[in-house]
């Protein structure tokens, strides 16, 4: 094992070194070597949406098709630079092409094409169900339609001119005469009949103005096609000509004039001067005779990058292919109307929670059944984490202790998540997380505002939610098919039936637990409070994680107060409990709403349980499993005694300095907030580590 890790290691700094030398060497040739390099050109000219929308009936079947498309296309594009295909039938049925510029090396046409997936579904071919968009941009085209256009050349009204800002900042009558020279001749030059290619790029100079222009009809166009086109778009340019630069983007073609020069030359394709040139070509016989070796470094470099853009892409098209795979063959899936109807087409009287994540609304179905629907919207990749690990991971999942998975939705303007409806809101709720202060002015308001908030979690009511959610987790790491970690246990996340019993909630965060695996190593997300100390400094994720999160709770829920409660001295919850414990005084945090009326040696031992499961170490944390046996136990005395918490001096009982060291260089942006409340309320305190910014959630949305 030990040569093994170490041959892992070597390996790992080798390659590290030789991506660092890369990298140096490209930034060293690029800085001295005058060379041209290879642009994707994935600037958007633009992005023509049509306004109709596909039927519902048919809208599911189109989205499906539509992704197929795109993933159809992909190799074809990588292989020959253009795709033209089609997928489905009848009224479902999608006509996609994309095509690169023929100047373009193939490298460069991956990068535009990657680029242009990405950005074509700003038409909403998701969430409306738009059934056409055409993307141009400046190294590729896309476009995707419900009807049949590799027959259009040229459609009245669907071409579009687009003019450059500035004005040409010489004499704009000669830059005008040569603009237009260069685009009639390259509008000759590309449709001839020796031109198999259909494309050419040039450049004019005359009284030392240069213009540069290229012109290209796409793969499915004829000869007549080509010819059509390009005359009457050199016919709509001459509106542009005074301009710096200008394209007229076109269903058969595209023609772009510029002052600078933006096309490659090593095309395979001969580049044509038209009339006298104003440069000289030895910079460019310069860099074609660079070292070798230069050469070679650049492209590895620039391979390197391309290729892990190109996995990026793939494995984000395999994701969302997988779930809607899901989707459309689990017994979830549920129309995006009905739920739409359930909600009164989303009225804000029926809004039980908003967040960074979308909305929940309370909702009646058809057959009079109350749900909750959380309402999400497709912006990025997180989303599609989220529905997978709420659909995939958890439709399965079925015990009395976690909210019940529905059904969904993903063929509307927003996908939807329809779970159980719980009417007692969350736990946050309950508890009233304000800290009893010392002044004599305002005791009686502080004890009243708990008696109010806390009324109807009795003793055995917070012993019922402790013990359901322990069980609950306990299910999830051991009991369950597959090992799962939740990742944000907290007050917000347990909800409440109409008996008070708990139920888990909002699994977007999820992760499988291999069981060849003795920890996960993943980006940080959760509540800050409630997250492990391995987990928040090291990334290192197991169910322990989920063990100190409960853990954390035990105490709030024992002492009525919130685990982001600022108290004397600016101590935090977690300290006072402990601080308390080894004084033997621990009983005295137990909440004041209860007036006495509970077991105190059961207290004590619940607190003392919290302290067990919110150990530094998480090795002596115990498991979930444990945990359920210790709360049903009635023999104290077994529970061993726990270590001091994390965070905290032995000394003096203040955050370790190199703990907030550790958490200031934490990126901020890592964290999954959402911010949901059923009150539409929103806190923000801030203390280190244990304390959360957010309010009390609903389905956390």
């Amino acid at each position: 094992m030990p040569s093994s890790s170490s041959s892992s290691s070597s390996s790992s700094s080798s390659s590290s070194s030789f991506l660092i030398v890369l990298l140096c060497c490209y930034h060293a040739l690029i800085t001295i070597i005058p060379c041209a390099l290879g642009d994707p050109r994935t600037t958007e000219a633009a992005l023509l949406c049509s306004n109709i929308i596909i039927s519902p009936p048919v809208r599911r079947d189109f989205i499906s098709n539509f992704w197929d498309a795109l993933s159809s296309m992909t190799p074809l594009v990588s292989n020959q630079k253009f795709a033209a295909l089609h997928k489905g039938s009848q009224n479902a049925t999608v006509y996609a092409f994309s095509e690169c510029m023929k100047d373009l090396s193939k490298p460069d046409c991956d990068v535009c094409f990657s680029e242009s997936k990405t950005k074509i579904l700003r038409c909403s071919p998701f969430q409306r169900g738009t059934i056409g968009g055409r993307l141009f941009l400046d190294g590729c085209y896309m476009r995707y339609d419900h009807k049949n256009f590799f027959n259009d050349s040229s459609v009245s009204g669907e071409d579009k001119t687009v003019c450059g800002t500035k004005d040409f900042g010489g004499d704009r009558s000669v830059y005008k005469a040569n603009a237009m020279e260069l685009v009639r001749n390259l509008s000759l030059e590309a449709q001839k009949k020796n031109n198999v290619w259909f494309f050419h790029v040039g450049s004019v100079n005359h009284r030392n103005v240069s213009v540069y222009g290229l012109a290209q009809c796409w793969k499915f166009v004829n000869g007549s096609g080509c010819k059509t086109c390009l005359d009457e778009a050199v016919t709509r340019i001459e509106s542009c000509a005074s301009k710096e630069e200008g394209r007229v983007l076109s269903v058969g073609c595209y023609l772009r004039y510029s002052s600078n020069k933006f096309y490659n030359d090593n095309s395979s394709n001969v580049v044509v001067p038209f009339g006298k040139q104003g440069h000289s070509n030895l910079p460019l016989i310069v860099a074609a005779s660079s070292s070798s070796l230069a050469l070679l470094l650049i492209v590895v470099t620039v391979s390197f990058f391309v290729r892990m853009n190109i996995l990026k892409q793939r494995r984000e098209r395999r994701k969302f292919g997988a779930l809607l795979e899901t989707v459309n063959q689990s017994k979830l899936n549920m129309s995006y109307e009905v739920l739409e109807q359930a909600t009164n087409y989303f009225n804000v009287s029926n809004k039980l929670g908003e967040g960074g994540t979308g909305s929940v609304y309370k909702g009646v179905l058809p057959d009079g059944k109350i749900v909750a629907i959380k309402r999400l919207s497709f912006i990025t990749t997180q989303w599609a984490d989220h529905f997978f690990n709420e659909v995939n991971l958890i439709s399965g999942i079925q015990h009395k202790n976690l909210v019940k998975l529905l059904g969904c939705s993903i063929t509307g303007p927003e996908s939807l998540l329809v779970y159980e409806y719980v009417p007692n809101g969350s736990l946050s709720d309950h508890l009233c997380g304000l800290y009893f202060t010392y002044s004599n002015v305002f005791d009686i308001v502080f004890v009243i505002y708990f008696f109010n908030k806390s009324e109807g979690l009795n003793w055995e009511v917070r012993h019922k939610i402790l013990l359901g959610t322990a069980e609950g987790l306990a299910y999830l790491h051991e009991e369950s098919q597959m090992r799962i970690i939740h990742r944000d246990i907290k007050l917000g996340n347990v909800l409440l039936d109409e008996n008070f019993t708990p139920k888990i909630a909002d699994f977007g965060l999820v992760r499988l637990f291999p069981e060849d695996n003795s920890h996960l190593s993943t980006t940080i997300a959760g509540t800050l409070g409630y997250m492990a100390p391995e987990y928040v400094i090291l990334g290192k994720l197991t169910e322990k994680a989920d063990v100190y999160s409960f853990g954390v709770l035990a105490i709030e829920i024992v002492s009525g107060k919130k685990i982001r409660s600022i108290v004397q001295n600016s101590i935090s919850l977690l300290h006072e409990v402990w601080n308390l414990y080894e004084t033997k005084k621990v009983c005295e945090i137990v909440d004041l709403s209860l007036e006495g009326n509970y077991p105190a040696e059961e207290a004590c031992k619940l607190l003392k349980i919290g302290l067990l499961c919110a150990q530094a170490s998480p090795e002596l944390r115990p498991s979930m499993s444990q945990v359920v046996k210790m709360i049903k136990d009635n023999n104290h005395e077994q529970i061993s005694e726990p270590t001091q918490p994390p965070f905290l001096n032995r000394c003096s009982g203040e955050f370790s300095r190199s703990i907030l060291d550790a958490e200031d260089s934490f990126n901020a942006g890592s964290y999954a907030h959402h911010h949901s409340s059923v009150y539409n309320t929103s806190e923000n305190l801030t203390q280190p580590l244990y304390i959360s910014n957010r309010s009390s959630e609903y389905f956390s949305a």
